[in-house]
């Protein structure tokens, strides 16, 4: 024989030819000299002179290492960053499991004989190795899968949906992004891509997670969070460090939360703002993007969903000259956009507006928006200080978060000012106590609050909905009342179409508690009445609670009895 093609020959070969499991000859044929590690087994697997099983077997017991089944592998689960994934696909191995104590890197191989491609990845990784045995046929497929190169992928994924002429901006046009290692063509793609099918679904919210053994995308739609994609999680990194850089933040900076903005330009008169947030945790960072689309505050409040009768009662709050106007309500049930949407209705070229926010989410021109930083000592108390000493018209503040706001605040409201706010309380009766409680005298409250909506958000049903029945005694133990269950109306369900992708909802709608601030009310909060004195007037005076207002929107089809139970469920 030829002394050259038996010196090729791997460990592995010459173990079969000296077991009588494979012949010289054949194993000499096998032998093609292709240079790519388990040439030689996908050959004699090719040939049928063994199969990849029996290989596996024989390499297991003849090399004392464990044979592992490759086929029952979940990919998510693996450790794909720790292996250039060229390198894995190359020798067509994969590693399994990574310990940092002691550091060691189990590794799944075909053929345990290569030592000069387990001295190479030794190299790379730094780590020592544990070898499992795999048969090479499964183990050549799972490589491949796993090797496709990060730039494939993510051009793959941000060519599945035409992107146009759409482009990330700073906001401030610098050559910082252009020019960072970070700013690479699939990357920026895959991003961009991720935000515009975020806004495209109506999402409010876009989460970035990374975890130990994978990376997940999350979006909130309608208030409820679903997953819409998982990038490998060797992308992790660069995906944190590209949205840190578009969103003018430190991408050095790992260890503390930051804050920024950025803003995607769809066209010349159209662009959306993000608010950013990372934050530390076990596995990296979570990003989190807050939506901001100033045109939900162009909506007007015919498209809020306010009962006839509480948007005359807004309006006729919002038009007067001074008092206080506040919104109240949990977070994420929309007092942001109702406080907009007054300001944009006040918002003339004869009215002085100012606000302070923590911080600003929607930019409406005409206004005059600060951002209060307390480590600076721009608080709420002292920006609305200054807004006295401004000549303003309406004043917005954020939150009334202590005493001290409080009293500014309301000063502000009794010297002739219009002055809107927001407070975390359950309903409109409870804002009053809040108040008090919080050390405002009586008489300051009565004189200066003019109207408190309480208010909470349901998703709206599709109109693929469906006709549903439902026990009376379930109804009349919800909350509608008797006269109120005289059929002539219809109790609608969820269904299920593409239009809001089997959810049944689409879109969501708001529920109000509209309490204006009546003499009577005044005199209750005068004498010291607590919340259920305060809710006891309203009700007599035709204000509908929150529970009633959101049967109401049950009893108009607008949206489920579930969805108004949940959201108004104290």
């Amino acid at each position: 024989m030829a002394a050259n093609p038996q010196t090729a020959l791997s460990g592995l070969a010459r173990a079969l030819i000296q077991k009588e499991r494979l012949s010289e000859a054949d194993a000499i044929a096998c032998t093609t000299g292709d240079a790519t590690t388990n040439a030689f087994l996908h050959e004699v697997t090719q040939r049928k002179l063994l199969s990849a099983r029996a290989i596996a077997q024989f390499a297991s017991e003849t090399f004392g290492y464990p044979l592992f089944d490759i086929a029952a592998v979940s990919q998510e689960y693996l450790p794909q960053s720790v292996i250039d994934a060229n390198l894995a696909r190359k020798h067509q191995v994969v590693a399994l499991a990574q310990r940092s104590n002691p550091n060691r890197l189990t590794l799944a191989v075909a053929d345990p004989s290569n030592m000069r491609v387990f001295d190479e990845i030794r190299f790379q990784t730094g780590m020592q190795l544990e070898l499992v045995i795999a048969e090479v046929d499964k183990l050549a497929k799972l490589a491949e899968q796993l090797g496709t190169s990060t730039k494939e992928s993510l051009e793959k994924l941000s060519m599945d949906g035409e992107l146009g002429a759409l482009d990330v901006a700073l906001e401030d046009d610098t050559e910082e992004a252009g020019s960072s290692d970070i700013d690479d063509a699939p990357i920026v793609k895959f991003i961009q891509k991720m935000l515009i099918d975020a806004i495209n679904d109506g999402a409010s919210d876009i989460h970035f997670e990374p975890y130990e053994k994978f990376y997940r995308i999350r979006i909130r739609t309608d208030g409820i969070l679903h997953e819409v994609a998982q990038p490998p999680l060797a992308l992790k990194e660069k995906i944190a460090a590209r949205i840190k850089v578009i969103s003018r933040l430190d991408i050095s900076e790992k260890r503390v939360p930051q804050d920024g903005r950025t803003k995607l330009v769809l066209s010349k008169s159209k662009s959306i703002d993000f608010r950013v947030s990372t934050l530390p945790t076990l596995h990296g960072e979570k990003i989190v993007m807050r939506i901001l689309d100033s045109s939900s505050a162009m909506l007007g409040v015919d498209a809020l969903g306010y009962e006839p009768e509480q948007k005359q009662a807004l309006l006729e709050a919002v038009s007067r000259p001074y008092g206080m106007i506040l919104v109240t309500g949990p977070t994420g049930s929309g007092k942001t956009v109702s406080l907009y949407t007054c300001l944009n209705i006040l918002n003339k070229a004869g009215v002085n507006i100012s606000t302070a926010e923590d911080p600003a989410e929607i930019n409406l021109a005409g206004i005059n928006q600060v951002n209060v930083n307390e480590k600076a000592g721009l608080t709420f108390a002292s920006a609305l200080r200054s807004f006295l000493r401004q000549d303003p018209d309406v004043i917005m503040v954020g939150e009334i978060r202590d005493l001290e706001t409080a009293e500014i605040s309301i000063k502000a409201a009794q010297t002739g000012h219009l002055v809107l706010s927001t407070l975390h309380t359950n309903d409109a009766p409870t804002t009053l106590e809040r108040l008090k409680n919080m050390g405002v005298a009586p008489f300051n409250i009565a004189s200066s609050v003019i109207m408190i909506t309480a208010q909470r958000l349901a998703r709206r049903l599709c109109s693929c909905k469906k006709p549903i029945n439902i026990p009376i005694e379930s109804l009349l133990q919800a909350g509608f009342r008797g006269d109120e269950l005289d059929g002539g109306w219809q109790l609608y369900g969820p269904g299920g179409c593409d239009r809001c992708k089997g959810s049944g909802y689409k879109g969501r709608v708001g529920i109000y508690q509209v309490m204006p601030i009546s003499e009577e009310i005044a005199r209750i909060i005068m004498t010291g009445g607590n919340s259920m004195d305060i809710a006891a007037q309203a009700e007599a005076e035709g204000i509908s609670d929150l529970r009633h207002s959101g049967l109401l929107k049950v009893r108009q089809g607008v949206t489920s009895l579930e969805e108004v139970l949940a959201a108004t469920n104290e």
